[in-house]
């Protein structure tokens, strides 16, 4: 295979697109990043950049033609082949389909509608439209577009024959891998338009709990759907289903009541149980202007006044696996050779101040737990990706509050959380990234005194981004202990993701699964309980001791903690505005003017 020159085209440069940058990269190919700004933009890009081919992962607007016309341009499309339209993964949420794909499609005047190059399917889980992207659909444009990218390098230079139209006949697979839907295949059901906010739209007094998820579920993270609470209108996402025993005390409530709070979640009633909704965004006015129109926010901190007349339901940390909250803990093995697992999922791994201040209180309570490893296993989707901006963003608008106050609470929150596994001394303690990690959240798992990653985890162990964030979290400790002083800086330096493979062959992580998504936390649980009950248990931790007590007599963790605090305070409250400016464009989802340096290497 011949290396390829690709130029990465997209919308933002997120998940999916850069675990395929990654991924291509370690391919042995050489890629620049542009991101779609304007036709003139992307021609300018082609022209300085030369490659051999354009791979676009995420896009919401058309490849202009005075590009695919000179040079090929292959789309990724989260639907199976057929499927065309900008709701795909919309629709198969929506509709519950129990399977669907991704298409790897050669652009031209067609939308959606190009050559197949490539597809991959998936079974479908009752999850949130992010969470599959993330997972199913981020896997399975992996695999169609490796395949693509080989075909192409391999000098193919147009897409394999499609043989049928509406849909491969019966019993006949499709040359590139896909199958016959009726054989457990996927093929899509051609154009689907945008799927709008009165098909989204639920109503209380009829759809039961899997309709109200269905539908919230598939407006998760962008656009929402469009409700009311206490009568104002907003957008709702983030639901997850009410147990019995919860619904069982509200019993005599009419459906679309509001009935209590839990971890910033409302409680709902349906006609046939309950919901609790975590996040809500207002609704503008018309001809708001963006940089000034509302944002997500945690349910019940947006209508915090509202929120204070419900009743509170907290729930303990060992628990029914039906009943929900952020947190959750639980213990396996014998005596002697106890595993705890405690698990925090936060929405989009954002840790808020309260959230660090509850994560905290629940790391002290089970370490009166008499276990010999505890897991710390973060979230599905994200292990953590530090602290929460539009929590920050939103003091920025409360009376007696800023911005700057309230990113200064959250960092010594998060501060407090990372030194609370460092001075767990008295057992061994594993991060678990199930899902990627980013800024502060990755330095967190490094707090650790091993870390455990699945080979979909991307990192991103670098602040820089943000504005020229320093960055904290005891960083300055962690990341040289594992890499060097030299390998530190060279690594926050880079300010690229990185795949986990890497992360492990640099030193950064301690293991890489390379098995299947399915199964992972068993497999880290079992590896653990191993672990509790090997020989040579008590002299790792007695070696751990003895460094932990040899690093703080040569710099004790209280001067890392000032020193990279006093460097965050300069970015909170000092002259420069470049974090606060960053945070304010990340929230409100501004698009960017020009594609950073370090992605656009054409540019250069």
């Amino acid at each position: 295979m011949n290396p390829l020159r690709i130029l990465l085209l997209c919308h933002s440069f997120n998940s999916l697109t850069q675990r395929l940058f990654a991924e291509l990269c370690a391919a042995g190919h050489t890629l620049s990043v542009e991101l779609d700004i304007a036709d003139s933009v992307t021609e300018e890009a082609v022209a300085l950049f030369r490659p051999d081919l354009v791979l676009a992962p995420f896009l919401k607007r058309r490849i202009p033609a005075t590009v695919w016309q000179r040079v090929t341009c292959l789309v990724v499309h989260p639907g199976p082949p057929g499927d065309q339209g900008p709701s795909a993964l919309d629709w198969a949420v929506w509709r519950g389909e129990p399977r669907w794909g991704v298409t790897v499609l050669q652009a031209n005047g067609d939308f959606d509608a190009g050559p197949v190059w490539a597809h991959a399917s998936f079974d479908m889980r009752p999850a949130t439209k992010g969470s599959l992207y993330r997972r199913e659909v981020t896997q399975a444009a992996l695999r169609a577009t490796l395949a693509a990218v080989q075909r192409f390098a391999g000098g193919e230079r147009e897409a394999p024959p499609l043989r049928f139209a509406a849909g491969p006949p019966q019993g006949e697979s499709a040359p590139w891998g896909g199958s016959d839907p009726r054989s457990g295949g996927a093929w899509g059901r051609g154009w689907q338009p945008l799927l709008r906010q009165n098909e989204r739209a639920v109503h209380w007094a009829e759809d039961s709990t899997a309709t109200v998820l269905a539908k919230l579920r598939s407006g998760d993270g962008q656009p929402g759907v469009l409700d009311a609470l206490w009568g104002q209108p907003c957008y709702l996402g983030d639901a997850h289903p009410a147990s019995a025993t919860t619904v069982a005390e509200f019993s005599d409530a009419e459906p679309g009541a509001l009935l209590a709070v839990r971890d910033g979640a409302l409680l709902r009633r349906t006609v046939d149980g309950g919901v609790w909704i975590g996040q809500a965004r207002r609704a503008d006015p018309p001809g708001t202007p963006p940089a000034q129109g509302s944002f997500k926010q945690v349910a019940a901190e947006l209508f915090a006044i509202e929120a204070a007349g419900l009743p509170q339901r907290p729930v303990p940390l060992e628990r029914a696996p039906d009943e929900w909250g952020e947190l959750r803990y639980t213990e396996h093995g014998p005596e002697g050779a106890r595993v705890g697992c405690l698990s925090f999922d936060f929405y989009n791994g954002a840790m808020s101040t309260a959230r660090c201040e509850r994560l905290r209180a629940a790391l002290l309570q089970v370490r009166e737990r008499p276990t010999q490893v505890l897991l710390l296993l973060g979230g599905e989707g994200f292990f953590s990706n530090g602290i929460d901006l539009n929590s920050i963003e939103a003091a920025a608008h409360r009376a007696g509050d800023s911005a700057a106050d309230a990113s200064w609470r959250n960092i010594h929150a998060m501060n407090d959380v990372a030194l609370g596994v460092l001075q767990t001394t008295d057992r061994l303690t594993v991060s678990v990234l199930r899902g990627n990690a980013g800024a502060g959240g990755a330095f967190l798992a490094l707090a650790a005194d091993q870390v455990w990653a699945h080979g979909s985890v991307v990192l991103n162990p670098h602040y820089k981004n943000m504005g020229n964030l320093y960055g904290s979290e005891y960083w300055t400790y962690l990341l040289p202990r594992r890499l060097g002083e030299a390998g530190a800086k060279d690594l926050m330096a880079q300010r690229l993701p990185l795949l986990a493979a890497e992360a492990l062959k640099i030193g950064l992580i301690d293991h890489n699964d390379g098995g299947p998504r399915e199964g992972f936390e068993e497999r880290c649980l079992q590896r653990a309980l191993a672990l509790a009950g090997s020989y040579n248990q008590s002299g790792a931790l007695a070696a751990k001791q003895a460094r932990r007590e040899q690093d703080e007599a040569h710099r004790p963790l209280a001067h890392y903690r000032e020193q990279e605090l006093a460097r965050m305070h300069r970015n909170f409250y000092g002259f420069d505005p470049s974090y606060h400016v960053a945070r304010h464009h990340f929230v409100h989802k501004q698009p960017h003017a020009w594609t950073p340096r370090h992605l656009a290497v054409h540019r250069l």
